[in-house]
């Protein structure tokens, strides 16, 4: 089957009001594992163009927190979110107004060169500075979801999940276009 940007994913978020169709794979996450809760405090990295960000804002609530950021502005706009452009490098705690995440969102990618060894490295590297920032910002017992390329530094990512989380978990969300070799890891209770 050829490539088609615009498949059906694509015309449901159109429909639905969604930014884009990454919002179906964090929503099956959630449907699968009940990572995000009303009154949650969420962080979303990578969160342009916001439609992680949306689905998050309706699961938490009123009562609940978003903030995301990217390099990028983020386009959506909600009375239980706050976005900041930032490099996850480069972050700034002062976002999380001195409180701990009770859920930390993962949809960054690298800029892609379409050298496929290159990318993944860039992805895990990524990744790699997302589990790096488990340790101060996510309280104990939260939760993790972390899109990786898939390559080399999955086994590494994996077991490095596992050491820090009661449960580690892999997905392949029915959203994620076919031939595209990114995947998501899912760190449930952090140790």
């Amino acid at each position: 089957m050829a490539f088609n940007p615009k498949d059906r994913f694509f015309h449901k978020a159109k429909a639905e009001g969604y930014l884009a169709r990454s919002a179906y794979k964090l929503d099956e996450v959630q449907k699968k594992f009940r990572l995000l809760s009303p009154g949650d405090f969420v962080l979303d990295l990578g969160a342009a163009p916001g439609a992680w960000s949306q689905v998050a804002c309706k699961v938490v609530g009123a009562n609940g927190r978003v903030v995301g950021l990217d390099l990028k502005p983020i386009e959506f706009k909600a009375p239980n979110a706050e976005f900041y452009e930032m490099d996850v490098f480069k972050f700034d705690e002062k976002i999380l107004h001195a409180r701990l995440v009770d859920c930390l969102l993962s949809d960054m990618a690298p800029n892609t060169t379409g050298i496929r060894s290159v990318d993944q490295a860039r992805s895990a590297e990524l990744c790699q500075q997302v589990l790096c920032m488990t340790e101060p910002y996510l309280r104990r017992g939260g939760h993790l979801v972390m899109k990786l390329f898939e390559g080399p530094d999955a086994e590494k990512l994996s077991k490095e999940l596992a050491r820090k989380f009661a449960q580690s978990k892999r997905l392949k969300p029915e959203a994620v276009r076919k031939g595209s070799y990114e995947t998501y890891f899912i760190g449930l209770k952090k140790l």
